[in-house]
């Protein structure tokens, strides 16, 4: 036994190439959730008491399709800090790691209230005109002031990292930064704003596939 287990073989993990299909598929799924969410909730759901019943079945899908994004989040963020290499700065990974991971944590709640309103929503024999219309403005308030606020700080520290170690283009860390500046400054209670988010994540995921592809063709 001890000559087997001195013989035993150990093999590095590498990251699959086609992990960065993650941030693509984070993008989709969470623009979606987005999207659904928003065409869901009325301008002024005072005017509108029984939008909740009416929207049951899109808050469901948004509710549905939130986990697996934040999943493919985790993967992205994995994708992105495996291009660092051994030119990763602890401070800035820091921020970055720590920004991502709060990004996520208040999707999840705002999420969560989501459903709570949702679940509060069905039952008609309760009075529920207030509680879902708090529900509603702390969702809101969640998302598009501490997840959006987050997503921006993310950006810039990646932007930063890009810039000072030359793994991305120029123009890509230089339109990171006016993106993550415009959802830092930007205050409004919409989630179109949000969509800024997912697009980002878009273009970089592409980007780094096809430099993925092309790095795989060249060592080949």
């Amino acid at each position: 036994m001890v000559g087997d287990a001195g013989e035993r073989q150990f093999r590095q993990l590498t990251t699959p190439r086609s992990a960065a299909v993650a941030g693509i598929l984070f993008a989709l799924l969470f623009a979606t959730s987005l999207v659904l969410l928003r065409t869901a909730l009325p301008a002024d759901p005072r005017v509108e008491p029984t939008w909740v019943g009416r929207s049951e079945s899109r808050i469901s899908a948004a509710l549905v399709l939130a986990p697996f994004a934040g999943i493919a989040f985790l993967w992205f963020i994995g994708v992105v800090r495996d291009r660092f290499g051994e030119l990763e700065d602890r401070f800035f990974s820091t921020v970055f790691i720590g920004s991502g991971l709060l990004f996520l944590a208040c999707v999840f709640v705002s999420m969560a209230v989501a459903g709570g309103v949702l679940a509060v929503g069905r039952h008609s024999s309760i009075p529920q005109d207030g509680i879902v219309h708090f529900g509603r403005e702390v969702m809101l308030q969640i998302n598009n002031v501490y997840a959006v606020r987050m997503a921006g700080v993310f950006m810039i520290s990646l932007g930063t990292i890009w810039l000072r170690t030359g793994l991305m283009p120029r123009w890509l860390a230089v339109t990171t930064y006016v993106l993550a500046l415009t959802l830092l400054l930007v205050v409004s209670l919409s989630l179109w704003v949000t969509l800024v988010f997912p697009a980002w994540v878009l273009v970089i995921s592409v980007y780094i596939l096809v430099v993925r592809r092309q790095e795989f063709h060249q060592s080949g």
